[in-house]
């Protein structure tokens, strides 16, 4: 490790007309000094709880075990509680080509982790008075006024025993209600993930134009009957905010969650420095068994322009792990960060209890998936936070894996840094099973 300019300081030091005995003995406890120093600073940028060095060991060689196996090529963990960083390291390597190291500040792809910093946004409107959560969207967003719901073959409680139709002319019923701001946040409205105006890459459409396409197609279900993962909800919602305050989206997101919370490296537009921490993207080639490396295909490149690319509410963020560790603190704290407060704790409660009525394979709330005693949200390419409310740990482990990982050791990387990550914490053993 290189310290300092030490070779400076001991030149200054000579010329100053002193003995050599005496340089030589300052030398020698300056030596120390600065040894002595480096030495506590390393050990203090890889905090531990409860003395848990071994554990945070244990991290390391776990995920290290995975890049040496190329089950991926590389990745940043980072435990933290409310307050403070327990642990942060990187594994394996940013750019495998080049043999890149993978940086602790290494940007990623967060994809639909972006779905819970759009749906806070959207509840400090809710906390100001200014949307309410069962309001209609077309209050806000006309276009939505009279949709129809596709109907499902067989379905009597919609209309006897009708069929789908036709692709080009699917059978329709009359939404029974009109959806609502609740519903859009929690995949419970009927918006399909994606709509025919979007065959491609996802950042190609102005909100407003995207929106619309959205409102032109019918629902996949009665409102608030079932549950289907749809980045058209939490796209629809950043056009609310748009709608509400007459500010674009990414800039109201950016001066009230980024700014007040010190997410300086979060952003729809990574810049040429941010690009250059950038870890590329892998996926297992199954003629090879091994890794080789894929674009963003939901995204357009380059990825700093600004001019063709629109900001992508529902997954469209780049992050670090130390970012999107301030927006769990937050979310931890009950809705404030360093004494300074960003959301209710109401709106906090909303966002964290089960909003999807038992429908789906898990509990969602608004803009996050929710379970006993936990919170969090993963993105396409492998990226999670998690929040375990009864530990007081927070989770973030950044990669960029593209598609299945095609091991039964990459299939349980959660939820055994789940268990490693609370062992931090508590300073007990909890692996999870």
């Amino acid at each position: 490790m290189k310290i300092g300019n030490e070779t400076g300081s001991f030149r200054d030091a000579r010329g100053s007309g002193w003995s050599d005995s005496l340089c030589g003995a300052i030398r020698s406890c300056l030596v120390f000094a600065v040894c002595l120093g480096s030495l506590m600073n390393a050990n203090a940028q890889t905090p531990t709880a409860g003395g848990q060095a071994g554990r945070a060991d244990a991290i390391e060689s776990y995920l290290q075990g995975l890049v040496n196996n190329h089950t991926l090529a590389g990745a940043v963990t980072l435990v933290a509680d409310k307050d403070h960083t327990v642990y942060l390291k990187a594994v394996g390597f940013r750019d495998l080509s080049a043999k890149a190291q993978m940086p602790t500040n290494a940007m990623f792809w967060i994809a639909s982790t972006t779905k819970p910093m759009t749906a806070t946004a959207l509840m400090m409107l809710v906390d100001e008075g200014k949307v309410h959560l069962d309001d209609a969207v077309e209050a806000y967003l006309p276009e939505f006024k009279g949709q129809m719901v596709r109907v499902k073959h067989g379905d009597a409680a919609q209309k006897g025993p009708a069929t789908l139709g036709t692709a080009d002319a699917p059978e329709l019923v009359p939404a029974r209600h009109p959806i609502r701001i609740r519903e859009i946040l929690s995949h419970t409205s009927g918006l399909p993930f994606k709509s025919t105006a979007q065959p491609g890459a996802l950042d190609l459409l102005p909100s407003a134009e995207a929106v619309a396409s959205f409102a032109a197609e019918p629902l996949m279900f009665q409102p608030g009957t079932d549950y289907s993962y749809s980045n058209e909800g939490l796209n629809t919602a950043a056009r609310i905010i748009e709608v509400v305050t007459g500010m674009p989206y990414e800039q109201f997101i950016q001066e009230r969650l980024f700014d007040p919370l010190g997410m300086k490296d979060t952003t729809f537009w990574p810049n040429a420095e941010q690009v250059s921490r950038l870890a590329k993207s892998y996926k297992l080639d199954e003629s090879t068994k091994d890794l080789k490396e894929v674009p963003i295909d939901q995204l357009t490149y380059p990825l700093d322009d600004r001019v063709h690319r629109h900001p992508m509410a529902a997954g469209g963020l780049f992050s670090t792990a130390s970012d999107v560790s301030i927006f769990c603190q937050m979310l931890l704290n009950g809705g404030t960060y360093h004494g300074k407060r960003i959301l209710s704790e109401a709106a906090i409660h909303e966002m964290t209890t089960a909003q999807n009525g038992g429908h789906g394979k898990g509990g969602y709330g608004l803009g996050l998936s929710v379970d006993k005693g936990s919170f969090g949200h993963g993105g396409a390419f492998k990226n999670a936070m998690d929040v375990d409310t009864a530990t007081g740990r927070i989770l973030v482990f950044m990669v960029q894996q593209d598609g299945p990982w095609g091991t039964a050791d990459g299939d349980a990387i959660n939820t055994t840094l789940q268990g490693l990550a609370n062992t931090l914490v508590t300073g007990e053993s909890s692996v999870q099973k």
